[in-house]
């Protein structure tokens, strides 16, 4: 199992953050339909007469903090946060539209700035594998939780089930050379593995479920941008505009090469694991 180093996770961050803002909004469908089931995974709604109170951890552009105070409503309380205050600059912005916006701070996962027992569940999208010392981490989320909380983390499956990575991947790698810069997605991506560590950080029970859904996104669209200004865009920033033209260019037959009635078949494979 990698464990990635601090400094250069904060460098991919920082240096991600505007191009995680620039999509949030043209990607807000699509990772709705990754929040939904972790907040439903987290225990996340709406209960009458009662207050309830969300952490979400590498909240990045907003995500899931903005769709779980729509759940919670005035009644609830909801805090984002991240690592690296420059990704919160785009889910600040996006929260001043909102009725009842979360509110966000900056805050390492490994030393949460927050009482005992003060939130009712805990979530995570993608972010808890990215952080080098994850039993640290769980720890304190733990102590964080009510008696009777819930912590729910997402996290990619193997490379190979998630079609987004794999091809982008392959082309910047064919034309920049390999790095590990992915690897640490991919962290927990083995069944059990963050569970095992939650189970070590006395969370009483632990169950985790796959989803694999299949995306059909439009042949001859570049559905694909996204994904690399957000996962690659650190590796992408010293390319002049004919050497970005050329590697967007070989996504693009790559992709196109897999084509099929007008669609390109895009496998995810991610897990939630829940931490009561």
């Amino acid at each position: 199992m990698l464990t990635p180093d601090a400094a250069t996770e904060r460098a991919r961050w920082t240096a991600s953050a505007d191009a995680w803002d620039r999509w949030a909004d043209p990607m807000a469908d699509l990772a709705d339909k990754l929040n939904r089931p972790l907040l439903d995974a987290a225990g996340v709604t709406a209960e009458s007469g009662k207050m309830q109170r969300v952490l979400d951890l590498a909240s990045g552009a907003g995500e899931p903090a903005l769709s779980a105070a729509r759940r919670v409503g005035g009644a609830g309380l909801v805090v984002g946060s991240d690592l690296v205050p420059g990704m919160l600059g785009g889910a600040v912005r996006r929260a001043s539209a909102e009725a009842d916006p979360p509110r966000f701070c900056a805050a390492d996962m490994t030393g949460l700035p927050f009482a005992d027992g003060v939130f009712d569940a805990v979530t995570c999208r993608f972010g808890v594998m990215f952080v080098p010392d994850a039993g640290a981490a769980l720890r304190d989320i733990r102590r964080v939780l009510r008696p009777g909380g819930k912590a729910a983390f997402m996290v990619w499956g193997p490379l190979a089930g998630n079609g987004l990575f794999a091809d982008i991947g392959a082309v910047v790698a064919a034309h920049l050379g390999e790095d590990h810069s992915l690897a640490p997605l991919f962290r927990f991506a083995a069944p059990g593995s963050l569970a095992t560590l939650m189970t070590g950080a006395g969370f009483a029970t632990v169950e985790e479920t796959d989803l694999t859904p299949v995306r059909k996104a439009p042949a001859g669209q570049p559905f694909w941008r996204a994904a690399l200004d957000m996962s690659f865009g650190h590796r992408l920033a010293g390319l002049d505009a004919a050497a970005r033209a050329a590697l967007e260019a070989d996504i693009a037959a790559r992709f196109d090469a897999q084509a099929d009635n007008g669609t390109v078949p895009v496998p995810a494979h991610v897990r939630i694991i829940v931490g009561h």
